[in-house]
């Protein structure tokens, strides 16, 4: 059990523990002050840290070694954590919008300005902290060679390639970040301005965020759960390593299905004309074992056929036959 947590995704680790200390350092807080956003983000800090926390040992689960019963893996284990964790946040979220409604019919001030404003201070820092980790596992997982602030943007824009776990806890700090900047503005504001109907709106549009999250999340896990192919970014990327044996002329097949964050690989070869089947097995179990250096890469399942000459990958790849171009021929 010890080994398998130590292969639980760090992220949602690290945030599980982080979220902790800030739920019970925000509760207390709304407890003495009682700021309606403030205890919006407590729900969200406290909400936070059990799905990470559950997350966290779902990722590591699903690490766990197929057995006779189970001979796929349990990779969509994660999946269904991060489904979990979903309901948990529409459950804050439907909580913290009607809270936010009801300071809206009937605000109030909120006392004890300079504990709320160091709380909102705290929890930015330290929710920034966990995003920031978040978006450099993004980057590791997708193999991007960003660094310093270009870390970041590659984020922003490989997001939909991380583990679900990863996902789960970049969206979620980020909502966490800018809810906690945006409490911090609603309860300065509101004390400045005597406009106490501001926590109010800060809460609700808290809530709304966190719908947003719960939302994308769920669309995306069970896309999981059900079995997605693999993003193209990783198809190329596997095609182009089969393609890079020398006796490997072209692919006729490939499928590749994406399971928590490993990928199980199913694929047709086409080989140079003139092997003997023993040679065509050492070749074929060649390619298998380079894929399988992949740590993506979680099984390969591979057939191989001799070359018909006809050129099948990449799918939009003109065909050639006998090295002339021909155009009224496209496989699909």
């Amino acid at each position: 059990m010890i080994n398998l947590l130590k292969k639980g995704n760090k992220s949602s680790g690290i945030a599980a523990l982080g979220n902790t200390v800030l739920a019970i350092a925000k509760g207390i807080a709304a407890a003495v002050s009682g700021s309606g956003a403030m205890f919006a983000t407590t729900l969200h800090s406290a909400a936070d840290a059990l799905n990470q926390g559950f997350v966290f040992f779902g990722s590591a689960l699903s690490e766990k070694e197929p057995t006779k019963k189970f001979p796929a893996g349990f990779g969509r284990v994660v999946n269904l954590f991060v489904l979990v964790a979903v309901i948990v946040v529409s459950i804050m979220a439907y909580e913290t919008i009607l809270k936010g409604w009801k300071l809206i019919q009937d605000p109030h001030p909120s006392t004890n300005l300079m504990l709320n404003i160091g709380i909102m201070i705290l929890a930015i820092l330290v929710d920034g902290f966990i995003l920031i980790k978040a978006m450099k596992e993004i980057v590791h997982e997708t193999r991007s060679d960003a660094v310093g602030f270009g870390i970041v943007k590659e984020s922003f824009k490989n997001v939909s390639l991380a583990a679900p776990p990863t996902r789960l806890v970049f969206y979620e700090d980020l909502i966490a970040t800018s809810g906690a900047f945006l409490a911090l503005i609603s309860i300065v504001l509101a004390d400045l301005t005597g406009a106490y109907i501001l926590d109010g709106i800060g809460t609700l549009l808290i809530g709304i965020l966190l719908v947003v999250v719960a939302f994308k999340l769920g669309i995306e896990n069970t896309r999981g759960l059900i079995g997605v192919a693999a993003p193209k970014v990783v198809e190329d990327r596997i095609a182009e390593t089969i393609l890079s044996d020398k006796d490997v002329v072209d692919i006729k097949e490939l499928r590749i299905l994406q399971e928590g964050r490993r990928y199980h690989v199913e694929s047709y070869i086409e080989l140079k004309e003139g092997f003997t089947l023993a040679d065509a097995d050492d070749i074929k179990f060649r390619v298998r074992d380079t894929l399988m250096e992949d740590p993506d890469i979680g099984d390969v399942t591979m057939g191989i056929l001799e070359t018909d000459h006809v050129k099948t990958w990449p799918k939009e790849a003109e065909i050639e036959v006998n090295g002339h171009e021909d155009d009224t021929e496209k496989t699909r």
